[in-house]
């Protein structure tokens, strides 16, 4: 049979572009009510968003997820690393990282569409123990684009064609989202579910080092204490914790309290100074250069063109 190339230049059957054509119609038709602001389905855990998403929405803490873009492209920079995602493709996030993004329409004009699932550990450790050792990847890979296979996109439309049935919902969802992780868990990334999910793994020290982080993210970090709580020594905490989020432990910090400040400016009416007090910062010169540096413009400024955008958006 001859092949084909789809839209990200791989080969196929003809058979297979037409059915992953038609699999991707559909989840479109099924997520029609998707907007620029992520939205919940009604399918526990399981999120949309769709058209010209702003870029300071992009700009967040993003949760332990699988995000799927369905339509149109994505780049998602954590730290110093890109991930490029073009429709249909996935992206792994076994624990919240800081990062930013920008969104584009097809080639074709169609407007971006994601959908995403939240990760649930109980799922995966559980889908652990049925399936056989030799179809997990053992080998980290970094964090980047996978391309969504049939297998795939097929999970994914069963999984949203519940939104027709939604009585179906308790019952069906987790079968799916089982079937979902299945094909992470025996896709390239993954050896990250396998190690998320092992009580006492590298992975799984270094997500509960993010979590302390995320609940202290104010207080001056102390890495020798972080990296005992985790059972390693300081350097390979450092090297751990810069694989799994792509950012140094301080980075990360200092992410997140951009990110915190950025709301206090925007939608809270704090002024500069008490904004980069609430979030930890003792130096409001230091806070203005870092936040230039991350946001691209001083944060006055950038909070008044965010709360210009957000009465657009509401008109």
């Amino acid at each position: 049979m001859p092949l084909l190339r789809d839209e990200r230049g791989m080969k196929v059957t003809a058979e297979e572009n037409t059915r992953i054509r038609e699999v991707l119609d559909e989840i479109v038709d099924l997520t029609m009510d998707a907007t620029t602001r992520v939205r919940e389905t009604g399918i526990p855990g399981v999120l949309m968003v769709k058209g010209d998403v702003p870029r300071h929405q992009l700009a967040a803490l993003y949760r332990p997820t699988i995000g799927f873009v369905v339509q149109g492209s994505k780049i998602l920079s954590i730290g110093g690393r890109d991930i490029h995602l073009r429709a249909p493709s996935y992206f792994l996030l076994p624990t919240h990282v800081p990062a930013t993004a920008s969104v584009q329409p097809s080639r074709e004009g169609l407007p971006y569409l994601s959908v995403g699932i939240s990760l649930n550990h109980r799922l995966i450790r559980d889908l652990l123990g049925d399936v056989p050792d030799e179809l997990v990847p053992r080998s980290f890979r970094d964090l980047t684009a996978c391309e969504a296979d049939p297998e795939f996109l097929e999970a994914w439309l069963r999984m949203l064609r519940l939104l027709r049935t939604p009585g179906d919902i308790p019952a069906l969802a987790p079968v799916y989202e089982r079937e979902i992780l299945y094909r992470v868990l025996t896709g390239p990334q993954g050896a990250h579910l396998r190690h998320l999910a092992i009580e006492g793994s590298n992975l799984s020290r270094i997500s509960k080092a993010v979590q302390w982080l995320r609940e202290n993210y104010k207080q001056p970090i102390n890495i020798g204490p972080l990296a005992r709580e985790a059972a390693m020594a300081v350097t390979t905490f450092h090297r751990q914790f810069k694989r799994v989020t792509g950012l140094s432990p301080i980075q990360f910090q200092k992410q997140l309290r951009l990110f915190e400040a950025r709301n206090l400016l925007a939608f809270e009416g704090y002024v500069v100074a008490d904004a980069a007090y609430e979030v930890g910062y003792q130096s409001p010169s230091q806070f203005n250069r870092e936040y230039s540096r991350l946001f691209g413009a001083p944060p006055r400024r950038d909070a008044a063109t965010l709360r210009q955008i957000e009465r657009a958006r509401s008109v």
